[in-house]
């Protein structure tokens, strides 16, 4: 299952990017989409078999949702986003 997170900052990208490989989640940076969000710019496009819970969550993440080709489906979002 391909997943999106988003986030206020690109540390934060970056860093929840490392967690996903020493997860063994294949994930990539990349553009958010604007329907989602224009916080940072930045997202991480993940893929995992697992799904991922707010403990996965960065305290940088703004969101994580499921992508199911382009219909997107929200999994966690940060108080207050």
């Amino acid at each position: 299952m391909t997943y999106i997170a988003t986030f206020f900052t690109h540390f934060g990208a970056i860093e929840f990017k490392r967690a996903c490989a020493s997860r063994a989640w294949e994930a990539r940076l990349s553009p958010v989409p604007r329907s989602l969000s224009s916080s940072c710019g930045t997202c991480v496009i993940f893929k995992t078999d697992d799904v991922p819970s707010p403990v996965d969550a960065t305290e940088d993440t703004e969101q994580i949702v499921r992508d199911e080709d382009g219909v997107y489906t929200v999994l966690y979002r940060a108080e207050g986003s």
